[in-house]
């Protein structure tokens, strides 16, 4: 492959270079580094990347290992900019984790021949382009895999203070990648993830990293761990049991730090039995109902039993007084409620604040939830975008809100969309029909529906604000009747 020229740059015939990396995670000096090489239009066999700790020679006793140049070219003046699509930024951020020594070699031929083949990421035949993607869809694999196996048990510092350690055992350099995943799950605890590869640690301020750790570095077991033993056996689901599938999302190489673990075997072989009578009562198994909200909280986070549940997100708890004499129930969190834990503080929340600002209705005085706990959404390069619940999975979480609503016992309930009405009356309905007047609900609470305020922000012109005026006037009349019902 020849590259093109560039008058004036000074770089030495068939020299070879070998670039040390200072972090075996470190994309962003590859890239640098790999940007310079680019613009002086070395070849990739002419390059060695080394990791912090690596051993052996590239390329042979003629090699940089051995005695290739010390330092890079400096690129011309007049060099032009390195092209590299975003689909292979995308990829290459994941794959530059991997624990393969070969993957920033990898990564430095595909961006390579980026230059003179703008659209090779789009060949999902190269062998090249098919291999970078493996290696990232290994990483992401290994993401998940922390995310939903790593297990905290509770020891105490000098002082008292609790504080929670963990052991994991990545396949790959994710360890500092992860680390604003978990702050944002857990910011008010002080926490640390111990593995081999390095270790991080959160105060609850500041992030912190550290040197690899062993097993016996973390602790075995916790009073904490009984009760969530008895919890998951509570909330084990027979009739979605696959022993292969379970298998293949929970290796057993996890299991040594689970400690639901060791209930699994007796588990699966009571399955059938309890399955038997799941299918006889023609009910979901979901346990107890939850007396607390936050009984409510502790085990909307813990629920799988919907395919929502198991997606890179966390469940958001509603908030608002206990006795309120309105519950608003929206449809589902969003990316910005998810990433903050409360409900509607995204975009669709400040058009609701406004909206019940304008009709005399105290937001703070609600209690304000969704119908479904956890954000289901689909991967558009690094956006989630939303997508809506299907009916099944409202049906699922209706427990949830039902606990809820037991414990708040709101008067009046209003429901913002279709999804959120199914919630609370387990059927679908239509907005335009239901609207603007009360629905009794069994325990004799009125149910009130108008359209849930993202709709509006979808439409523009005439037919937002003939909508507007609608939605307005939904919630006139449910502040109307508020007022009655506080007399």
């Amino acid at each position: 492959m020849t590259a093109q020229k560039h008058s004036g740059q000074n770089v030495p015939p068939h020299a070879h270079y070998a670039v040390h990396l200072p972090a075996p995670d470190d994309f962003a000096f590859w890239r640098e580094r790999a940007r310079g090489l680019i613009q002086c239009d070395v070849p990739p066999d002419r390059v060695a990347w080394i990791e912090p700790g690596a051993t052996g020679d590239l390329f042979g006793s003629e090699g940089p290992a051995r005695g290739g140049d010390k330092r890079l070219p400096v690129p011309p003046a007049d060099a032009p900019p390195v092209r590299a699509s975003q689909r292979f930024l995308d990829v290459a951020r994941s794959a530059a984790l991997h624990s393969d020594p070969a993957r920033f070699g990898l990564l430095y031929h595909v961006l390579w021949r980026l230059q003179r083949q703008p659209r090779l990421m789009e060949d999902k035949a190269d062998v090249q382009v098919r291999r970078l993607e493996e290696l990232a869809k290994s990483v992401r694999r290994d993401a998940h895999k922390m995310h939903a196996f790593v297990r905290f048990r509770e020891v105490a510092e000098e002082d008292g203070t609790p504080h929670f350690v963990a052991w994991f055992e990545p396949d790959h350099h994710i360890v500092r990648a992860e680390a604003s995943f978990f702050m944002r799950r857990f910011a008010n605890m002080r926490w640390s993830i111990l593995t081999p590869r390095g270790s991080i640690h959160w105060d609850g301020e500041t992030m912190h990293e550290g040197p690899p750790a062993r097993r016996s570095d973390a602790p075995s077991g916790d009073p904490v761990e009984d009760l969530w033993r008895s919890y998951y056996a509570a909330i084990f689901n027979p009739a979605r049991l696959k022993v292969g599938a379970m298998l293949s999302e929970m290796p057993k190489k996890y299991w040594k730090n689970l400690p639901e673990a060791e209930l699994i075997p007796q588990l699966i072989a009571g399955a059938q039995a309890r399955e038997a009578r799941m299918v006889a009562s023609g009910s979901l198994d979901m346990g107890e109902r939850p007396a607390s909200l936050g009984a409510v909280d502790k085990a909307i986070h813990a629920c799988r039993n919907c395919p929502i549940g198991e997606l890179d997100n966390r469940a958001v708890m509603g908030e608002g007084p206990l006795g309120a004499l309105l519950m608003i129930v929206g449809e589902q969190p969003g990316d910005q409620e998810d990433q903050a834990g409360r409900p509607f503080v995204g975009p669709a929340g400040q058009l609701l604040d406004d909206y019940l600002t304008r009709a005399g209705i105290d937001r703070s005085s609600a209690y304000v939830t969704n119908a479904v706990k956890h954000f289901k959404f689909t991967w558009k390069g690094k956006r989630r975008l939303h997508q809506s619940p299907g009916a099944k999975e409202i049906d699922t979480c209706r427990w949830w809100l039902e606990a809820e609503r037991a414990v708040v016992q709101p008067r009046l309930v209003l429901a913002l969309g279709a999804s959120a009405a199914r919630g609370l009356l387990g059927k679908t309905v239509s907005i335009t029909k239901a609207r603007g007047q009360p629905i009794q609900l069994e325990d004799g609470t009125e149910l009130w529906v108008t359209a849930h305020p993202s709709y509006l922000l979808r439409l523009d012109g005439e037919a937002r604000e003939t909508q507007a005026a609608l939605f307005a006037a939904d919630l006139a009349a449910v502040q109307e009747r508020l007022a009655e019902l506080a007399d």
